[in-house]
């Protein structure tokens, strides 16, 4: 695989050479030199790099699906209604929008790695503190610290990729998409068989998800404390005289290039906006499935046990696919078709879940992770349409934060419509009806074009 990796040739070269080692200086916005500099970082950085990567996305969603599997544990043993438990589904999303808006700044400040860093020690502390908590108030802050790790780390990880394997985005995107997708389906396929093997206790079945972000701290820390090693790419600054290079990490210590403040306008880019809504409405559909989708089959008659398998084979179709879309995806002049099709296959899981929520139980679960599979798509459009480092952090700034704010209303608005209309046709027509703009958005972000291009036009008199 590593193999594949090496010799990828995505559509991002279209404007750099395929040769890694003499690459065509791009132009920030600015007319700064923002390239990835040709460079031969050492062989076990680069290996770190990789295993911090995969570590960080296996930690990205457990506490969103473990807590899915045990929503209504959670619920009986705090006393939450239906209204409560929406707003808790709506609180990583919550979280997403508002600490992610801070990751470039500090990535800049402190260095990518370093703030990533930094994000697993606040979901270790998170998912160890909050089935402990006691209340409401308690479970819901400490899932905040956990939720703002994630956060940062969202939106940093495209930006570690492409200064990294500026020439691998696809085959990158897709490795981390898939521990991500794992990280996903794995907590909700063992939380409820772990829960029970820990003597039945819901508040057991969500800590042991700690351990795991506890491992994932490690690479980083390596990365960070290291000082000797070549530095890695790097970008220059809004002068173009000094060049953001890192240190034994690069990634983990080198400040994010920060380009002037008119360099780029990211609103100003109708495709960032459309890949911006696109992230949105994604988001919506996929944490309103991870929180709400075990409670429509159990409501169906559905065994807990089943509902919580059901849930991860809709998260374990996401392995293979997170890994083979974003490959694909690079190789096309056009992603549109890709998020049409995706989107259909969410139509159609609606459908069935309406119609047939229990007879028809795996194959709407299917059909749902396919649809879950825009996630790896939109992370890898962010990549596709920046042609610079500088441009990848504003642009994953921007798209995740403002996606994420947009998808906000989603889950709550299930919850509230569940508990007020006692079964599940209106937050099924409410998804459905989400379904139709994202078709529409994610075709437009598609088109082969990137942010500085479109920024660069509008500004011109």
């Amino acid at each position: 695989m590593m193999g594949g990796m090496a010799s990828e040739e995505t559509r991002t070269e279209t404007r750099t050479p395929t040769s890694t080692s003499e690459p065509m200086p791009l132009r920030s916005s600015s007319g700064a030199d923002d390239s990835p500099k040709p460079v031969a970082p050492r062989a076990w950085g680069t290996r770190l790099v990789i295993v911090g990567l995969v570590l960080t996305a296996l930690n990205l969603r457990p506490a969103i699906t473990s807590l899915g599997a045990l929503l209504e544990e959670v619920r009986a043993g705090l006393g939450m209604s239906g209204s409560v438990a929406g707003l808790l589904t709506s609180v990583p999303t919550l979280c997403f929008a508002v600490f992610g808006v801070m990751a470039p700044r500090l990535a800049r400040r402190f260095g990518p790695g370093t703030v990533v860093c930094a994000g697993m020690v606040a979901i270790t502390a998170g998912l160890a503190i909050r089935p402990f908590a006691g209340n409401t108030v308690g479970f819901l802050a400490a899932s905040a610290l956990a939720l703002m790790g994630i956060a940062v780390s969202n939106i940093l990880m495209p930006v570690i990729v492409k200064r990294w394997f500026p020439d691998r985005v696809g085959s990158m995107t897709g490795l981390y998409s898939m521990a991500m997708a794992l990280g996903t389906a794995a907590p909700a396929a063992v939380t409820v068989p772990m829960t029970g093997a820990l003597g039945g206790s819901w508040q057991s079945g969500l800590a042991v998800w700690a351990g795991l972000a506890a491992v994932a701290v490690v690479p980083w820390i390596l990365l960070v404390r290291e000082r000797g090693a070549p530095s890695v790419p790097g970008a220059a600054s809004a002068s173009g005289t000094a060049t953001a290079t890192a240190s034994a990490s690069g990634v983990a210590s080198a400040p994010v290039a920060r380009q002037g403040p008119d360099a780029l306008r990211i609103t100003r880019s109708r495709t960032a906006w459309a890949l911006a809504v696109f992230f949105g409405l994604q988001a919506t559909a996929a944490y309103i499935t991870m929180g709400w989708m075990p409670q429509i089959f159990r409501d169906a008659g559905v065994p807990a046990g089943t509902a919580g398998l059901l849930l991860a084979v809709t998260m374990v179709m996401g392995v293979p696919l997170a890994f083979v879309i974003p490959r694909v995806a690079t190789r096309l002049p056009h992603q549109g078709p890709i998020a049409i099709a995706l989107g259909l296959c969410g139509l159609t899981g609606y459908a069935g879940l309406y119609f047939a929520p229990a007879g028809g139980a795996w194959a709407w679960a299917l059909l749902l992770g396919v649809a879950n599979c825009a996630f790896p798509l939109a992370l890898t459009l962010i990549g596709m349409r920046t042609r610079s480092s500088a441009g990848v952090a504003k642009l994953s700034a921007f798209a995740q934060s403002t996606g994420y704010l947009i998808s906000i209303p989603g889950p709550l608005l299930v919850g509230v419509l569940y508990q007020h209309s006692g079964g599940w046709g209106l937050p099924l027509a409410l998804m459905t009806a989400l379904m139709i703009p994202q078709l529409v958005v994610g075709f437009l972000a598609g088109r082969d074009r990137t942010v500085e291009e479109e920024t660069e036009r509008r500004s011109r008199p």
